[in-house]
């Protein structure tokens, strides 16, 4: 497990290998991910957006940004946490993951980000 705490918010990530498949004459790689975010801190937060770096091995590095996480902006009170769990495709076995969240301090509406901890992607075969 892969975690970090930026400004009281504690962002945990399990990673899975999923399987191969040919997508395109390709073969492609399929992990997936659960992100835990847990709000150690006092105040109540919004989770607003996000931003992905995403490397594959055999690619350059892509870049995603969108609103919330997985169509959700979850409200976290203090001593709360949300759980989500999404996926990647890489055209490589091996691979990572980092970012961070937008937030929301909603006691007086300041921005903040939380950093994503760099999280990797390994199929077994690839493993020595």
């Amino acid at each position: 497990m892969f975690t970090q705490i930026t400004k009281g918010i504690k962002v945990s990530v399990q990673t899975t290998f999923e399987g191969t498949f040919f997508k395109n004459y390709k073969v492609h790689y399929a992990f997936g991910y659960t992100v835990t975010i847990e709000n150690q801190s006092k105040h109540t937060v919004q989770l607003t957006a996000r931003h992905w770096d995403i490397y594959d091995a055999l690619k350059e590095m892509e870049m995603v940004d969108g609103e919330g996480v997985i169509g959700k902006k979850p409200v976290l009170k203090p001593g709360k946490s949300h759980t989500y769990s999404s996926g990647c495709l890489l055209t490589s076995p091996m691979g990572a993951m980092k970012g961070y969240y937008q937030m929301v301090n909603l006691a007086n509406a300041e921005d903040f980000d939380v950093e994503i901890p760099t999280f990797k992607f390994a199929a077994p075969f690839a493993i020595n």
